[in-house]
């Protein structure tokens, strides 16, 4: 069970991954189980809040699974472990292919209201690879 009043203290709500599938009929069972190891995998690793599975109201086939994360740097050290590699990424591999992970900039509680910057660098938009490894980086216009 998760502590919610630890969840308060957090001092960033963090980063929750949405991933969307498209489940046909006969494959809902299979889903479920796959779902349910990939999200127990997920929270063996550190920084990891909850997790849940979703299914639309106005679409049967489509189904969601949401995790939640103590911030970006959190997940992506999961992604990285050799038991998410193994067993989560090829099951999440079958998912929409849209953009899934987001940083919570706005977060309310019956108790609390938190807003938190992005982490996200202000010129994430406009340095390409390689860039900001020169002996020079040009300004960023604002």
């Amino acid at each position: 069970m998760i502590d919610l009043n630890a969840l308060a203290n957090l001092p960033a709500p963090g980063l929750i991954v949405i991933s969307r599938f498209r489940v046909g009929v006969d494959q809902v069972a299979e889903f479920a189980a796959n779902s349910r190891h990939a999200i127990a995998v997920l929270a063996t690793c550190n920084g990891f809040v909850e997790a849940f599975v979703g299914q639309s109201t106005d679409e049967p086939d489509l189904l969601t699974i949401t995790s939640r994360w103590q911030h970006v740097g959190a997940y992506r050290r999961a992604l990285s472990t050799f038991d998410v590699k193994v067993s989560v990424i090829p099951f999440l591999s079958l998912a929409i292919d849209e953009s899934s992970a987001y940083e919570i900039v706005h977060h309310r509680t019956e108790h609390s209201v938190t807003d938190s910057a992005s982490g996200l660098a202000a010129d994430a938009g406009s340095i390409g690879l390689g860039d900001a490894a020169g002996p020079a980086i040009r300004s960023v216009p604002s």
